[in-house]
């Protein structure tokens, strides 16, 4: 049967987008010429902060102090499976070497970037998670110097938490300044940092809009949209969980989709009578946010089995993926398309948002179709190398030399004709196109 919407979105993320494109060209324009003293006039126009903005190690002293021990202790045990984690990554991908033919050898480095500009939003939450994800893994890859950048709050500066958590995850340096203004800071290299190789983390519209006018400049780890969330359920899932679930990620923002793709029609309706709810129940600005997306962009789609399920799921190719349902092992296994994978009712995204050790900057708005997430390979150049002897670079010459001339190519031809004239002076090649 057809998939049957009992719930269908009215906006998609894009519904409400600012014309912000003009915007950020101008203050990156303007900061890239005005260095430092533009930087700091955006920064008192829009974080309304006139304080230092680069935290020195005195001011990041005071701020841990703030920072009661229970969180500390939280901090370091995320911190240490993000770490632990990333490291298990970093030693997939190693050097390797190999003979192309008799006396050719090829080969792979992998080298990290040399500076890193980790952003973390600390606007309408603190988002100690993202230092965590984002510090930890560039320090694993071997980037020489890390730079967290966060929006300071008028009167006080970086979040406490926040500073601690970068300063123990292995930032270098703590930028006390948001938006499109912090981006620029780090990739212009103001204030005596170096100049970013690439920028990581989340961001609003903003951050977003500038990380995707420097890319090409700049490296990043990905252009991102709201965060979204899909939940895979069938009849043996927990209605409550499921619905609190899909709040849970509601509450990211006004335009954070939520999706529930069941084939338990019973089971769509409880939920969707659930949500409400549990909504209802939230603090204030949690709840206008969860309401709001689940209101505009939310659905709930019925299918006819598990198959169609899962191609729904991969066409929707989801940030954040749950699974609750059965045969896990067959969901893992068919699967293709998302950032995360959360299999069964025993974990959940807020476990991988906050402190699993898998990452949580991940592709959005359908990207998951051809990128994965933040990990410590986006900070890792493979590159290649080769070297040669004489004799082993023989019959690659010819080859080339070949394949050159019928491209048209004559100064490639040459480049290895002149290696064969030297090297096998009494030797007689056969080199034209046509062989």
């Amino acid at each position: 049967m057809p998939r049957d919407y009992l719930k269908k979105a009215t906006l998609t993320p894009q519904s409400h987008a600012s014309e912000v494109h003009d915007t950020v060209k101008t203050i990156l324009a303007d900061i890239e010429v005005g260095g430092d003293a533009k930087a700091l006039e955006y920064a008192a126009k829009f974080d309304k902060y006139e304080g230092n903005v680069l935290m020195s190690a005195e001011e990041i002293e005071a701020a841990i102090a703030l920072v009661p021990e229970k969180l500390k202790a939280d901090i370091r045990f995320a911190h240490d499976n993000v770490r632990r984690f990333a490291e298990t990554q970093k030693a997939t991908v190693s050097d390797v070497q190999m003979e192309i033919v008799p006396g050719f050898i090829a080969g792979q480095k992998a080298i990290p970037v040399d500076a890193a500009g980790c952003y973390v939003p600390g606007g309408r939450y603190s988002h100690i998670a993202s230092a965590i994800m984002t510090v930890t893994t560039a320090k694993v890859a071997g980037c020489r110097h890390i730079t967290a950048c966060s929006p300071p709050r008028p009167g006080e500066g970086v979040a406490p938490a926040i500073v601690y958590a970068a300063h123990i995850c292995g930032a270098d340096s703590i930028l006390a300044m948001g938006g499109v203004q912090g981006v620029a800071a780090m990739t212009y290299g103001l204030f005596g940092l170096p100049r970013a190789n690439i920028l990581v983390g989340p961001g609003n519209q903003f951050v977003a809009e500038a990380k995707r006018i420097l890319y090409g400049k700049v490296g990043i780890d990905m252009i991102a949209g709201p965060t979204d969330s899909l939940i895979l359920a069938d009849s043996s899932a927990d209605a409550h969980v499921v619905a609190t679930d899909l709040v849970s990620q509601a509450e990211h923002g006004y335009n954070s989709p939520v999706w529930l793709v069941t084939d338990d029609r019973d089971l769509a309706q409880k939920v969707m009578g659930l949500v409400p709810v549990l909504i209802d129940d939230l603090p204030e600005l949690n709840r206008e946010n969860a309401a709001a997306a689940w209101r505009d962009y939310a659905e709930v789609i019925v299918c006819s089995d598990r198959e169609e399920m899962a191609a729904c799921s991969d066409e929707y190719a989801p940030e954040h993926l749950t699974v609750q349902a059965e045969d896990l092992d067959w969901w893992l296994d068919r699967l293709t398309c998302y950032g995360s994978l959360f299999l069964g009712e025993e974990t959940t995204v807020s476990y991988g948002d906050k402190a699993t050790g898998t990452n949580h900057v991940l592709p959005t708005s359908g990207a998951a179709s051809y990128t994965g997430g933040l990990s410590v390979h986006k900070y890792m150049k493979i590159v290649t190398w080769q070297r040669a002897t004489r004799e082993g670079s023989k019959s690659i010459a010819e080859a080339t030399a070949r394949i050159s001339r019928l491209e048209g190519m004559e100064g490639h031809a040459r480049a290895a004709d002149i290696r064969l004239a030297k090297y096998f002076p009494d030797e007689q090649f056969d080199l034209t196109a046509d062989g």
